[in-house]
């Protein structure tokens, strides 16, 4: 059994460079919510140097709210400035002779993808017109896995080690309680539940299928670096390898 490991890096938490030791995939900030050309260059020569898979973590222009701020912006408009946040990641990951593997869009992007299918349908779009052959990173069953197939991409099936579930299989708001796991021991044991059981115990404690492709590590937490160490050795130990999808 393999399972991918990610990482949201260049977002300013100071333990990009150790994160990269532990998981398989990296999604990099390309400047709208956090990083500059700077963090973006200097976590991609990480990234090479570790045989980590690099991907893009575009968002909405919202650095003042670290990209968690809703908005409503027309489809053209979503389209335009992801292929401008991807081209940015994608030249720098040139220049540094790799390859980009992957797109993940980054907070509120992201949530509300998931419950808007034409806002994830604007992403797919963008990610198809910049290069077809890149992976599409979404929330396990949700409509961003079906937009990516339509499109043509190939989607990976996104779960979270600590973030709680709604029935629905989508991820609790964080402005609700339950929207954050903060006992380890219930993170490591939701994470080998849904890698293992491809299933889930949500907020009202009813039991969700989830296909797990790639589990997300939080690097912006006070804590992130030591239950990043964690999760790598509990999977080790259950005979899970962790390597890009």
């Amino acid at each position: 059994m393999q399972i991918d490991l990610n990482a949201d890096l260049g977002e300013g938490a100071g333990s990009d460079e150790a994160l990269l030791q532990l998981v398989s995939s990296a999604n990099i900030a390309c400047g709208w919510h956090a990083g500059d050309a700077n963090t973006m260059r200097q976590c991609v020569r990480w990234a090479l140097d570790r045989g980590v898979a690099i991907g893009a973590h575009p968002s909405f222009p919202d650095r003042e709210n670290f990209g968690r701020s809703p908005m409503n912006l027309p489809p053209e408009e979503i389209v335009s400035g992801v292929l401008y946040q991807i081209g940015a990641l994608a030249a720098i990951v040139k220049a540094e002779g790799g390859a980009l593997s992957h797109v993940k869009a980054h907070g509120a992007l992201y949530n509300q993808a998931v419950k808007e299918p034409a806002l994830a349908e604007a992403l797919c779009e963008a990610v198809r017109r910049f290069d077809p052959s890149l992976k599409f990173f979404g929330l396990a069953g949700s409509p961003m896995i079906a937009a990516a197939e339509r499109a043509g991409l190939q989607p990976v099936e996104e779960v979270f080690a600590d973030r709680g579930y709604m029935p629905d299989g989508s991820l609790v708001p964080r402005s609700q309680p339950g929207a954050l796991l903060v006992d380890e021991a219930l993170s490591l044991a939701q994470t080998l539940s849904l890698v293992c059981d491809h299933r889930v115990t949500a907020i009202d404690g009813s039991s969700v299928s989830v296909n797990a492709q790639s589990v997300c590590l939080h690097g912006d937490g006070a804590h992130a670096l030591a239950f990043a160490r964690r999760i790598r050795s509990t999977l080790e130990r259950e005979g899970i390898a962790v390597m890009a999808v």
